[in-house]
């Protein structure tokens, strides 16, 4: 009967096909708190890593049928997991070869079982921090039509041409930015942007946007980035 897999652990991949090994490996995995699959040659290895996607592969390099250099290769091509490549070969060149074709890793057979489960916990660790670093930078860009924002920068773009704004102009725009196509009104962006209530002065709004459509390039009497709602406010055209 196939094992369930806890969702909110890590799964592991062991390849080998040294049954003695896996069950060892397998077993440690399972005390440090990870799920574990199994795979006893190269074909199975590719196999259940594309169907399963763990998050991370522990891959023996001499595999019947696809050898582990081939299975690594294979399966980096398709997504980013940390393999960690095992070996009964202390060869320079074997470990040089493995790492340019995507490993992460290497450790050669006879391994401390304790060194293998510190340096699957040091990939696993390693991948999460590059993961949310990733999600991290994603997070500081908002593209909305011809427009891109970068709040890490402080930057605007207009079909990939950098416009300088100050900081409040930018904050303007990023405010819109965050609901494109629906319009705010003065009063809004006075207390959202500036920081304080309305007290009658809305044309600060009105000449801001007008000083930003001229750095960005958009007309005023035909604007097609900052769209003036008549008897509403501005929003930041969608298309």
């Amino acid at each position: 009967m196939k094992e369930e897999l806890d969702p909110n652990k890590k799964t592991i991949l062991v390849v080998d096909d040294e049954k003695p090994i896996i069950d060892i490996l397998v077993y440690n995995l399972k005390k440090e708190g990870y799920n574990t699959l199994e795979a006893t040659d190269g074909e199975m290895g590719i196999n259940v890593a594309l169907e399963a996607r763990p998050d991370l592969i522990l891959l023996d390099v001499m595999l019947p049928k696809v050898d582990g250099l081939t299975v690594c290769n294979r399966v980096k091509q398709v997504y980013n997991v940390p393999i960690l490549m095992i070996s009964a070969r202390d060869e320079e060149v074997d470990k040089i070869v493995g790492l340019e074709l995507g490993a992460d890793d290497y450790i050669t057979k006879p391994f401390s079982v304790r060194e293998l489960m510190a340096r699957v916990k040091a990939n696993l660790r390693k991948n999460d921090d590059e993961n949310n670093a990733k999600e991290k930078k994603k997070d500081t860009k908002i593209v909305v039509g011809d427009l891109e924002l970068d709040l890490e920068k402080v930057e605007v773009k207009v079909k990939g041409e950098v416009k300088p704004l100050t900081p409040k102009e930018f904050e303007l725009v990023k405010f819109l930015a965050m609901q494109p196509g629906v319009p705010v009104t003065r009063e809004v962006l006075l207390e959202k942007v500036w920081n304080y209530e309305y007290y009658g002065d809305i044309r600060t709004v009105d000449v801001t946007v007008c000083r930003i459509r001229e750095k960005l390039g958009d007309s005023t009497k035909n604007s097609k980035i900052i769209i003036n709602k008549r008897g509403i406010g501005y929003y930041l055209a969608s298309k």
